[in-house]
């Protein structure tokens, strides 16, 4: 399986999204990356950073990706003693090493750790922009460990690290854009290097990245307006990730969050749909809904697709089967009436035009095996909030309409009580054609819009009541007899006017559906 649902309604969840917050690592960028250059700072000894970055690589207690990198380029670090260290936090953005005798070390964000006027913090974005990762190595007065840290700190080099791009983000982008569910960025990278990798793959919006520490406060109408018109962030802080889903949600949105790391849970519980990846941190996967085993962003794609054919298919063969059960019971109320009415008037009660044959077979090809096809096919359609009151604004009228034109065919082709038994069939016979000929139209504006197969459907669905109608030794079977042509024209003038009506309510009803 490429995907374990963790809460099952979650799918049908998933189908309702129109918002997609997806960090940008492990998710447009695989999680390993790859140490492409070590820059020295001024007239810094390369030698003496590389010895120094290898040693905080391997000490390091909690190693991120970024330091997971350098560990594999830098393999022989020297054996020096550890006083002290300074794991890494999506707060302070840096890490580091205290050795005794050669210093304090720190590994971080260069625009978090220097000022922006800095000659190295401006190279610093300059790579950034490019999309490359980029990190400052610098030595503190103070111990790694000291409250006041990091201290007065001289940057020694840059570490420019790689992010090599997923083969699948520009197609599931593709997919999300072309369903029109808004995809947001949020990552803690530098946001020049967030709207570098993202303009590479054509996300909207990816030229102007915010820098999340500009962001308005949470819980305030700015900040939702900042979501609104701009796709991708940076600097983000867990609660901040939170808050940014929080006022999505704000504005009417169903946001679906993704994410792999420690960071990432409180977005992924206040999501209406959480995403984790199957590689990411037990927090991340405990708290999703959903986690995609195989950790590719592409898998979600199919899931969203799943969900909507479930709850679009699901809508469409409720309006069927809820079509059904409106003319049936209209036509028993009717007889019934019919019924009540002859014990106050000198009126014949009717007899129930159908067999239950007859309602077997007008079941066959306009619900049945109809709704088993259709149940099964491909459904792109976003779903919304609504569903009861869309069947029923479907459904009602159209079971109303199939049965006021079959029992108008009944009444205008019942002979009374002393009817024949060839009549009674007769007359039982058209009004089952109209029946059927209304119920079809009714399944061809379900099925909407066509495609070819479900052109064979319909096609097939007719050829089907054909046979019925047309071979002898079905006929008697059922005990249907269409021979009696003057009947058989009220039953598809009844038909045809019942289409119309259909027709006319359904485009009435059209701009509330």
């Amino acid at each position: 399986f490429k995907d374990n649902l963790q809460r099952l309604p979650s799918i049908e969840g998933l189908a309702r999204i129109d918002v997609v917050c997806a960090d940008k690592t492990g998710t447009l960028t695989e999680n390993a990356m790859v140490l492409s250059e070590l820059r020295p700072v001024g007239d810094s000894d390369t030698d003496t950073v590389r010895r120094a970055l290898a040693a905080v690589a391997a000490d390091d207690p909690r190693p991120n990706a970024s330091v997971l990198a350098v560990a594999a380029a830098l393999a022989d670090p020297p054996a020096w003693e550890k006083t002290g260290t300074a794991p890494f936090s999506s707060e302070k953005k840096w890490s580091g090493v205290s050795f005794a005798g050669h210093g304090h070390w720190i590994l971080g964000a260069p625009d978090m750790l220097l000022p922006a006027d800095d000659e190295t913090a401006r190279a610093a974005a300059d790579l950034a922009a490019s999309g490359l990762r980029v990190l400052v190595f610098a030595e503190s007065d103070l111990p790694v460990d000291d409250t006041a840290a990091p201290g007065r700190i001289t940057p020694r080099a840059l570490v420019v690290l790689e992010q090599k791009i997923r083969h699948d983000a520009a197609e599931t982008l593709a997919y999300f854009a072309g369903q029109h569910v808004d995809l947001k960025i949020i990552s803690g990278d530098n946001a020049a290097s967030v709207g570098a990798v993202a303009s590479g793959l054509d996300v909207p919006g990816a030229a102007s990245p915010v820098d999340a520490r500009t962001l308005p406060a949470a819980g305030s109408d700015a900040l939702a307006d900042t979501l609104d018109t701009h796709a991708v962030f940076g600097r983000v802080k867990p609660e901040q990730k939170r808050d940014m889903v929080t006022a999505l949600q704000s504005r009417g949105h169903t946001v679906a969050m993704t994410g792999d790391g420690v960071n990432d849970v409180l977005a992924l519980k206040s999501a209406d749909i959480g995403v984790a990846m199957g590689a990411g941190s037990p927090a991340a996967r405990s708290v999703a809904q959903i986690v995609l085993l195989d950790n590719a962003f592409s898998t979600l794609p199919h899931v969203v697709a799943e969900g909507r054919r479930v709850i679009g298919n699901i809508e469409r063969v409720s309006t069927l089967f809820l079509t059904k059960t409106v003319y049936s019971v209209l036509l028993a109320i009717l007889v019934g009436a019919s019924g009540v009415l002859s014990q106050v008037a000198s009126v014949e009660p009717l007899p129930y035009p159908f067999l239950p044959r007859h309602v077997t077979i007008a079941a066959w090809f306009t619900i049945g095996i109809p709704a088993f096809l259709l149940s099964l096919a491909p459904n792109n359609e976003r779903a919304r909030s609504g569903f009861v009151g869309r069947v029923l604004r479907k459904a009602v009228p159209a079971g109303v309409v199939v049965g006021a034109a079959t029992f108008a065919t009944y009444l205008a082709t019942y002979e009374g009580p002393n009817a024949s038994t060839d009549q009674v069939v007769q007359s039982s016979t058209s009004a089952l054609i109209t029946l059927i000929v209304v119920a079809m139209w009714v399944l061809m504006t379900v099925a909407r819009p066509l495609e070819w197969w479900k052109v064979i459907l319909l096609v097939g669905s007719v050829l089907g009541y054909v046979v019925l109608f047309t071979v002898p030794v079905l006929g008697r079977f059922f005990q249907l007899d269409p021979t009696n042509l003057p009947y058989t024209a009220v039953a598809f003038a009844s038909a045809a006017v019942g289409i119309v009506v259909l027709e006319v309510i359904r485009v009435a009803i059209k701009p509330r559906a």
